[in-house]
């Protein structure tokens, strides 16, 4: 077999390997899951018809189009967390050092960790937008070109995300080290424009949440789903979301191969 035939069968088993985990033990996943959904459920049911005023929108619908584009990509950010505490559980249970004294490609390891966290964090978004669907988001304007794109940039963003990490898992002593350095991930839509615009915001706090990843795709994804207008924040989504993965990627691999255990 070729040097990318075995690269690939090594990392479909270690793929294989962390989606059975994620199905033997599901509460990590639920409890990163069950955040998005209580603040869409919050805020739409508790706060909905005052954020639906404070937008300039007639009724709480209107508040609800609003924030579910936000809460999809927090969703990623949150299921992100659970990559980091299995990286790190792995490297201090010691099957890490199993794994590279075996004739297998050193760069599966990572690569099903990351593969697997994408289509998790996918999954969970499809059952956050499901319960979004069920409470009234309604996406009429977007065409087919406009969905696929906006499934690319969640997908981008969640491999962008699962490097980064992938990284705090590496670079974590333990499991609740790894949780409590991948926060942001959670913490930083709560400060971007996923429940308020950022031009509502005081004046000191509006580049805090305009210059951060989370604002322009959030931006981009509600331009593509709502028709509203995207401008420059396309472009910054995207430039975001490969700086972080490059980032992450060389973060995790080097850490990876230094790394003496």
């Amino acid at each position: 077999m070729s040097a990318l035939s075995l690269a690939v069968r090594d990392s479909n088993t270690m793929l294989r390997r962390n989606l059975l985990h994620a199905r033997r033990y599901p509460s990590l996943t639920l409890n990163l899951l069950l955040t998005p959904i209580m603040l869409l459920l919050l805020f739409v049911y508790i706060f909905g018809d005052v954020m639906s005023a404070g937008i300039g929108g007639a009724d709480r619908s209107d508040y609800i189009a609003y924030i579910v584009p936000g809460l999809l990509l927090m969703t990623i950010g949150s299921t992100v967390i659970g990559t980091a505490v299995s990286v790190s559980n792995d490297m201090t249970e010691g099957i890490i050092a199993r794994f590279r004294t075996m004739a297998i490609h050193r760069g599966s390891v990572l690569v099903g960790h990351v593969v697997g966290s994408v289509l998790q964090s996918i999954m969970s978004v499809v059952l956050v937008g499901a319960v979004g669907v069920a409470i009234g988001f309604r996406s009429t304007d977007a065409n087919v070109l406009e969905w696929l794109a906006a499934f690319g940039l969640l997908v981008l963003f969640a491999m962008a995300l699962t490097w980064i990490a992938v990284g705090m898992g590496l670079s974590s002593p333990n499991a609740e080290a790894a949780s409590n350095n991948a926060m942001p991930l959670i913490l930083l839509p709560l400060l971007s424009s996923a429940f308020i615009p950022v031009d509502t915001m005081p004046g000191w706090f509006q580049p805090i949440a305009e210059y951060q990843p989370f604002t322009p795709a959030i931006e981009t994804l509600r331009g593509l789903l709502l028709g509203s207008e995207i401008g420059h924040n396309g472009w910054l989504a995207v430039a975001w979301c490969l700086g972080l993965a490059v980032l992450g990627y060389f973060w995790s691999t080097s850490k990876f191969n230094n790394d003496p255990t």
